[in-house]
């Protein structure tokens, strides 16, 4: 059945499915508006469908994401694979070039990950018409298996180029390596790997990656380390990712004496071989998670001899591990040690409050805050919501509310999540301080802040039971 369009004044169009019977979902589209690229492309798509792209050079459109997802929401209700062969085409347009958004959007919507076939059935048609399918055209739909996350459709894909006299270049074989090892089929990978070499062809660096990381993941460190061997063989010299990534595995599944004598050898590379902050980072986590915060103490130190700076991340690891060991002792000391020009106390007391709320150690951490507040130190937003969204959740209403008023009082009040203000509000009222809900809806007035919907109408609901209807009429301006 031909698609039926009509364009009106505002380029609307209508379009009648094949099966009208079709489900309110699949019929979504019967009345809407389009822009004049889509209802001329599906004009001529209802024109011959065994001419498609022949049909589709002829039009003068600017394409866009918005017209290309309207032409695939048509084609969506009974004719997937002529979306297909369109969005193939658009792929090539000069014009034009599709996003990852733009990849899984329309994966989505020609539901191909439940449905693969209409990907093998558009190859085929190829095939019968005589059609000559380039290299980029078969990258287009290898890209659309890596949205669909289908190894096995990328894979068939992929050896489909021969039939077609296209020889698959380094990146075709990429999506299908990434494809399998997502999967873990790494074995399969490899084979790919040695396939790839047959023709003179390497693996990028973020695909090595990938199959080491996979074998990590595996508790597979032989292999991974032979990985690295044959990057070598093939002139890719491995970065400081590639050996991060191998010294995560050697750290959660090998020991970490041998973890440390790898890091030893990192450290006499050159160039981009050589152990940055992350690599850093990694051992330090690999002591944390084996319980042995106090010895990555000894990471922290060799990474100060190579004249490598901790970032956040690397004093959220080792202080989590402190908080979780209890050796809180020892988290004053790093904090003493590192606050200086390069890190304010303020941000590593803020991360020590965090990394004990984390250890399940609330008592501490609002002692710590409240120690900051005394000190003339400017707690994070983050430390500030968590801490007393932690006092709300023990049943201290009140407390929170103070502290949260310590805070206004010290200077600038911290970003605090809207959450946190809207359980205050609900806590404050549960429990009839008026006068406190008084002042903390005047802050939340003040700097615009909305309660958020589930906690409106319990709120509304006890201000007005109090008799508090002045209150109650107030939350109107911050409802969200």
């Amino acid at each position: 059945m031909p698609i039926s369009i009509s364009i009106t004044r505002d380029s609307s169009f209508l379009i009648a499915p094949k099966n009208p019977v079709c489900s309110l979902k699949r019929l979504r589209l019967l009345s809407t508006f389009s822009s004049v690229a889509a209802a001329k492309i599906l004009t001529l798509l209802q024109k011959d469908e065994s001419n498609v792209e022949k049909n589709l050079d002829a039009v003068s459109v600017k394409l866009d994401s918005r017209c290309i997802s309207q032409v695939l929401e048509r084609c969506a209700i009974d004719k997937p694979k002529l979306g297909v062969r369109f969005f193939i085409w658009a792929a090539l347009h000069p014009t034009h070039r599709h996003t990852s958004y733009m990849y899984e959007k329309a994966c989505k919507l020609l539901d191909v990950e439940r449905n693969p076939r209409v990907i093998t059935d558009v190859m085929d048609e190829y095939r019968a018409e005589g059609f000559v399918v380039s290299v980029k055209m078969f990258k287009v739909v290898l890209n659309l298996c890596r949205a669909a996350k289908d190894a096995n459709l990328g894979l068939w894909v992929l050896r489909k180029m021969k039939e077609f006299n296209c020889r698959p270049d380094t990146v075709s074989y990429n999506v299908v390596i990434r494809l399998l090892v997502e999967k873990e089929r790494l074995d399969e990978s490899m084979g790919l790997i040695r396939e790839m070499g047959l023709i003179d062809l390497y693996p990028d660096m973020v695909t090595y990656v990938s199959i080491i990381k996979g074998f990590c993941d595996a508790g597979r460190l032989e292999d991974a380390v032979g990985l690295v061997k044959v990057m070598k063989g093939h002139g890719c010299v491995p970065n400081a990712v590639v050996y991060s990534t191998l010294l995560d595995g050697m750290c959660r599944h090998g020991s970490l004496e041998v973890a440390m004598e790898f890091l030893g050898t990192m450290e006499k590379e050159n160039g981009e071989s050589k152990p940055n902050v992350v690599t850093y980072t990694t051992m330090i986590k690999g002591f944390v998670e084996k319980g042995k915060a106090v010895e990555a103490l000894k990471v922290l130190d060799r990474m100060g001899s190579s004249g490598i700076k901790p970032n956040t991340v690397t004093f959220i690891a080792i202080l989590d591990g402190f908080c979780k060991e209890g050796h809180l002792e020892e988290a004053h000391k790093l904090i003493d040690k590192f606050s200086g020009d390069e890190v304010q106390y303020d941000e590593l007391y803020s991360i020590l409050v965090m990394s004990l709320l984390r250890a399940g150690k609330h008592k501490e951490s609002e002692k710590t805050f409240r120690m900051m507040l005394a000190r003339g130190m400017r707690p994070s937003g983050l430390a500030s919501s968590r801490i007393i969204k932690s006092i709300i959740s023990e049943g201290r209403v009140l407390d929170g509310f103070f502290l949260f008023d310590a805070l206004k009082k010290s200077g600038e009040l911290p970003s605090i999540d809207s959450d946190v203000y809207s359980a205050l509000l609900a806590g404050l009222c549960e429990e009839s301080h008026f006068t406190e809900v008084a002042k903390l809806i005047h802050i939340m007035v003040e700097g615009k802040i909305q309660i958020k919907s589930p906690y409106t109408e319990k709120i509304i609901e006890h201000l007005n039971i109090s008799g508090e209807n002045d209150l109650a009429s107030s939350i109107s301006s911050i409802r969200s």
